[in-house]
C-alpha cells in the first residue's frame, strides 16, 4: 500500500491529467446532444458484442448438455413411434385401448471408441449392464443402423460395427417388401452389399433399404441406406444390390441401444418349436 500511494505522489501529474481529461469527457456529452447519442450507441454496441461473445463461448462448452438432451428426447421419441410397439389383438378398444403394447424400448449411450479402416470393426460405448444394456443388443441412431452389443460390463459395452464379417443384418426392400441380407464386404465404410435378392424384382437406383423386422434384434423400417448399383455375379441366380449407407460410419458419436422387451419370450418359444420337431 504504501508502495502505491508512492508511485501516485510521484506521478501525480500524469493523474491529474487524466481525471481532467474524464471530467471534460462527461461535460462534452452530457451538453451536447450528438456526442451523448453517439457516446450511447458505441456503449451499446461494445456492450452487445461482449454478451454476443459471452453467450457464443456459454453456448459452446453446453454442447455436451445439449447433445445429451437430445438424445434422451431420441430416445422417447423412439419409444412413441409404431414400430416400437406390438399389435396383440385384432379388436380396437375405446375405453383402456390394449391394441398395442411397448415392444422396443431404448437406452441412450455414446461412441467412446470406433473403428473404420479394418476389415472387423469395433464400437465401444460409455454404458454397459448398470445402465440395461445385454449382449446381442442393436445399436442405432437417428440415420440408421449402427451395430451389435456382443461384451458387457459394469459400466461399457463393446459391440460389432456393421462394418464388420460376421455382420449380417436382415433388410428389405422398402417399395416391395422383398428381403434380403445386408452385408459389409470391407471395401468402403460408406457402403455396404444386400444379397439374395430375386432377378425377376424391378430395382431402380435410389431405392430405400429399411430393417425387416425379422430379427429380434432391430425394430422394422430402421433406414439402412439406398441403392447404388446393383448386378448379378457371375454363378449367381440372385442380384447383388451395392447399397450407400445412411450413416457416416467416421462421425458416429450418441446412439440407441435397442431393447426388445419380448426377446427372451420370442426366443424361448422357438427354441422350444425346434427342440420338438
Amino acid at each position: 500500500m504504501r508502495n502505491l500511494i508512492s508511485y501516485i505522489l510521484k506521478n501525480y501529474f500524469f493523474f491529474l491529467f487524466l481525471l481532467l481529461q474524464v471530467v471534460a469527457f462527461i461535460f462534452i456529452v452530457q451538453n451536447h446532444q450528438h456526442h451523448r447519442s453517439f457516446f450511447f450507441n458505441s456503449s451499446n454496441y461494445i456492450v452487445g458484442n461482449i454478451y454476443q461473445i459471452n453467450n457464443n463461448i456459454v453456448r459452446y462448452f453446453s454442447l455436451a448438455k445439449t447433445n445429451r438432451q437430445l438424445a434422451k428426447e431420441n430416445n422417447e421419441l423412439l419409444s412413441q413411434i409404431q414400430g416400437s410397439f406390438l399389435k396383440t389383438d385384432q379388436q380396437v378398444f375405446i375405453f383402456r385401448d390394449t391394441l398395442y403394447q411397448r415392444h422396443f424400448s431404448y437406452i441412450n449411450a455414446r461412441v467412446i471408441n470406433n473403428s473404420v479402416t479394418n476389415r472387423n470393426n469395433y464400437i465401444t460405448l460409455n454404458k454397459g449392464r448398470n445402465h440395461g444394456v445385454k449382449p446381442d443388443m442393436g445399436i442405432i441412431t437417428s440415420h440408421g443402423v449402427i451395430g451389435i452389443v456382443r461384451k458387457v460390463s459394469r459400466n461399457f459395452s463393446t459391440a460389432i460395427s456393421l462394418l464388420h464379417s460376421d455382420s449380417q443384418i436382415s433388410a428389405r426392400i422398402r417399395k416391395n417388401n422383398h428381403l434380403g441380407t445386408l452385408i459389409w464386404e470391407g471395401y468402403d465404410y460408406t457402403t455396404a452389399t444386400m444379397l439374395y435378392i430375386p432377378t425377376h424384382i424391378d430395382l431402380n437406383v435410389g431405392d430405400t433399404i429399411v430393417t425387416s423386422g425379422f430379427s429380434q434384434i432391430f425394430p422394422s423400417d430402421i433406414f439402412l441406406g439406398t441403392i447404388a448399383d446393383f448386378e448379378i455375379r457371375k454363378g449367381d441366380n440372385f442380384y447383388t444390390l451395392e447399397v450407400d449407407l445412411a450413416t457416416d460410419f467416421n462421425r458416429i458419436d450418441y446412439v440407441n441401444v435397442v431393447n426388445n422387451i419380448f426377446k427372451e419370450e420370442l426366443e424361448s418359444l422357438e427354441n422350444a418349436t425346434i427342440t420338438t420337431e
